[in-house]
């Protein structure tokens, strides 16, 4: 029988393979041991020795753990490409994020990162638009786009729906969007929201003078996303919204491939993945793989300015990690999803949960300008109603991109000093 040997730290990963890095936590064994069980695991091995292991398959498929930090108890590991097949996101979440989590020999295991080679980064289409295609339909490159959530998330008929993105839209909004568990209920079915919703916004342009955008969730069974996303571009609409990982990888693989509208990504059900640090996966690596089957917007969180709880570092993961490896040029300080990744289209960076317009000078210097700002409750909260808490909005991007503070601003604008008054100024560095 052939025992193979997985650790090895001398061991060079070479240009071609795929390297995984995880938070490791061993069960009472030393995280040496740990380690060759997630390699083998993960890739071509078992518990025990096998009879059935031919000796030229193992030596070129094993895996190499090739760096192991006692102290931050971080293990890479680097992975032969045979052993993924290309462009099968599924496939290689199945490997490197399968079976591991289950094993005895780890109390706590966090896939942190994924570095891809450039060949297999190439098999996936990514961003059809990205920022500068999205840039291109909204006709604007100098500011972020602002936008909202129609709210609330579940209740409002099509009628009452269209009207909130209406008003939205003529207060000075750029973006209107579903929540995430909106898509065909009894009360507000799709096609009916669709067709009223398309129609004011339509409206709204031609009083407006502005290009306006209606992002609606078309999250279901495969099939059905394809006949909802078909019905929003019958109906002029060049935008879709999917839940990213409720319809999983392979769904939005086959959005991705099957329709030519920008797919904005909403990252619902994350926290089951992310919200703990010892265990889990990274949102920095759901990001990556995201932007590689091709979504052209993600949300990632507010930098510590809004409402959900953890995302700071998962902010902080996706907006400063640099990645120097392979398939993105090494001078690259841009963050994860702005580096240049030779052919890979940048994806536009979504902040929201929590947002007011007294959140945005501070989420304009810490996120920069190739952002979507959305507002929920910060535009739907104002005291004087949706349209006012848009132009607050609106006021309040005009004045931080012109550096002029709120409250001086707002001297003149009723609508932010409303907004001001209720919510405040979001202080910080």
């Amino acid at each position: 029988m052939l025992k193979l040997k997985y650790v090895d730290l001398k061991y060079k990963p070479s240009k071609d393979e795929l390297l995984a890095e995880y938070y490791v936590e061993p069960n009472r064994i030393p995280i040496e041991k740990a380690a060759a069980h997630l390699a083998a695991e993960s890739s071509i091995g078992t518990w025990t020795t096998i009879s059935t292991m031919n000796p030229r398959v193992a030596k070129k498929l094993k895996p190499h753990v090739y760096e192991i930090d006692k102290r931050k108890k971080t293990v890479k590991i680097a992975y032969h490409p045979e052993l993924f097949e290309p462009g099968n996101m599924p496939q290689i979440w199945s490997a490197i994020a399968g079976n591991i989590f289950g094993m005895k020999v780890v109390n706590n295991l966090r896939l942190e990162d994924i570095s891809f080679p450039k060949k297999m980064a190439r098999a996936f289409k990514g961003p059809r638009y990205g920022i500068e295609g999205i840039r291109n339909i909204v006709k604007f490159k100098n500011r972020p786009l602002v936008g909202t959530i129609v709210k609330p998330k579940v209740g409002l008929n099509p009628r009452q729906h269209a009207e909130v993105a209406y008003n939205a839209w003529v207060g000075g909004l750029d973006v209107v969007k579903d929540d995430e568990n909106l898509t065909s209920m009894s009360f507000n079915k799709f096609k009916d929201r669709i067709i009223y919703t398309l129609k004011l916004r339509d409206k709204a342009e031609n009083e407006t003078g502005e290009k306006k955008i209606y992002m609606p969730n078309i999250t279901a069974e495969t099939d059905e996303m394809l006949r909802r996303a078909n019905f929003v571009k019958l109906y002029g609409g060049e935008s879709i919204m999917v839940d990213i990982l409720t319809c999983g990888w392979s769904g939005l693989q086959t959005v991705r491939n099957d329709t030519n509208q920008v797919i904005h990504a909403h990252r619902a059900m994350h926290g089951a993945l992310t919200k703990n640090h010892k265990h889990g996966i990274s949102m920095l690596t759901i990001a990556k793989c995201a932007r590689l089957i091709g979504v052209d917007q993600l949300h990632i969180g507010t930098a510590s300015v809004g409402k959900m709880e953890g995302e700071p570092l998962e902010v902080e993961e996706i907006e400063d990690e640099v990645e120097a490896r392979f398939f993105i040029k090494e001078k690259d300080k841009s963050h994860i999803l702005e580096q240049d990744w030779h052919g890979i289209k940048p994806v536009l960076a979504v902040a929201s949960g929590g947002l007011h317009p007294g959140s945005i000078p501070l989420l304009l210097k810490r996120m920069g300008k190739n952002i979507v700002m959305q507002f929920g409750g910060g535009c739907h909260g104002h005291p004087m109603g949706t349209k006012a808490g848009a132009m607050a909005i609106r006021q309040a991007m005009l004045a931080a991109m012109h550096g002029t503070p709120l409250k001086r601003y707002a001297e003149a604008h009723e609508e932010l000093r409303e907004a001001v008054k209720k919510w405040g100024v979001v202080k910080g560095r």
